[in-house]
């Protein structure tokens, strides 16, 4: 008689196992499609259709993200404090209806106030859904299921783009202002489908711990700040790369959406392969040191690239963003195993938080670090972004490790 089919000898299928993987995969999904659809929309249903300035809606957008990086901790410490999966769906709900309500805004304040409670509960959503992968799924599955969330992520707000941009095109305001609604049913769909996960019990803290735990825990607060560093990734792509390529480059400015599409199709396919083998401390680090060094081989490819005919610019160009997506997913990969391994069992929810605060600033910061960097210096400005990419990296196994030797209250929490 052959014997059941163990886990090491079961297929490979593109959705994950049954249960809270494939939960967790539907509810990223429709949220995703909701994001890339008000994101497409939004600006330019403002500065179109109500006709407000394109600086105040930048400004609005600011301040709303200024207001979401300091919702970031508390949201995920009340994660921790009433439940994971209570505070995610609560968070999506309050999101989606925030977002539906951009259709009935026709002010500058109206919108500053709406952008503002949909950057918090965003942010309040990131800390509860990172903590409750951590609740819901087994220690040793959380990398591959983060990582199976991001490659639905990239489909989904690429599918949830494509909709939007059909809406923009379309010409017809009442295809812009439902989408807006729309994008928010998406986003409370999102909410709804999280419901059948089991709530896992508040975990106790252990004696003496504080309830601010993570502000006092300086080495994880050090792998934050690396992770604001190496998050620029993406802005080397989204930002640097089309400003680039269009006033040093013979590469014309159409090739920038081919060179998006590249990139997500390897980030869909190429996600889950690219963590395996990263689950602890150590390989976590590693992963983030060889980060570093594909974003300085990216770098250099995109400075190379301003010399040369158009055939050689343009083969820069696409080794450049194929080194950047190789350092994007092993950012990935290591950024997720350092925001969990080094998070005590019960704090997971703060912990998230503070590290989605690190990426939040590193994100905020990358278009003025990169602009300023590549058109103020040139080609020698990418190798400067390049260089200290890639110190970043390199610092990563030091860092980790020593945030992991004084990892506060590790021990079991006490008996109640």
């Amino acid at each position: 008689m052959n014997a059941p089919p163990t886990a090491a000898r079961r297929p490979r299928t593109l959705l994950p196992a049954p249960g809270a993987a494939r939960t967790l995969a539907a509810s990223t999904l429709t949220r995703s499609i909701g994001n890339g659809l008000v994101v497409t929309v939004v600006v330019l249903y403002f500065t179109r259709r109500q006709h407000l300035p394109a600086g105040r809606v930048g400004l609005a957008l600011t301040l709303a993200a200024l207001a979401a990086m300091a919702a970031s901790v508390p949201a995920g410490r009340l994660a921790d404090t009433l439940g994971t999966r209570r505070v995610a769906v609560a968070a999506l709900l309050l999101q989606g209806l925030a977002i539906a309500a951009y259709a009935t805004v026709h002010t500058w304040t109206g919108f500053l106030l709406v952008a503002a409670a949909v950057a918090v509960t965003d942010s309040a959503s990131t800390a509860a859904r990172g903590a409750l992968v951590a609740h819901a799924v087994p220690p040793d599955q959380r990398i591959r299921t983060r990582a199976y969330l991001r490659a639905v992520t990239n489909a989904g707000f690429s599918a949830g783009a494509l909709a939007g941009g059909f809406a923009i095109a379309s010409h017809t305001p009442a295809a812009a202002t439902a989408a807006l609604p729309a994008g928010g049913a998406l986003f409370l769909a999102s909410g709804l489908l999280l419901l059948p996960l089991t709530e896992t019990p508040p975990r106790p803290a252990p004696e003496g711990a504080p309830r601010w735990l993570v502000l006092r825990d300086h080495g994880y607060m050090s792998v934050g700040l690396l992770n604001a560093v190496l998050i620029m990734n993406a802005g080397i792509l989204n930002v640097a790369l089309p400003i680039w390529m269009t006033a040093h480059t013979h590469v014309p400015s159409a090739a920038f959406s081919a060179f998006l599409l590249i990139n997500t199709a390897l980030v869909v396919c190429c996600q889950i392969p690219a963590s395996r083998g990263v689950n602890d401390v150590p390989t976590g680090a590693r992963a983030l040191r060889r980060c570093g060094l594909w974003l300085a081989a990216c770098c250099a490819a995109f400075a190379a690239a301003a010399t040369g005919p158009l055939w050689l610019a343009a083969a820069l160009l696409t080794a450049g963003v194929a080194a950047q997506t190789a350092g994007e997913l092993l950012y990935s990969a290591g950024s997720w195993a350092l925001s969990y391994e080094l998070a005590p069992e019960h704090a997971h929810g703060q912990y998230q938080g503070m590290f989605g605060l690190t990426s939040q600033l590193g994100t905020a910061l990358t278009p003025a670090v990169t602009t300023f960097v590549i058109l103020g210096y040139g080609r020698a400005g990418w190798l400067l972004l390049g260089l200290a990419l890639a110190a970043a990296g390199a610092a990563a196994p030091a860092v980790a490790a020593h945030a992991q030797r004084t990892r506060p209250f590790t021990r079991r929490p006490a008996p109640r």
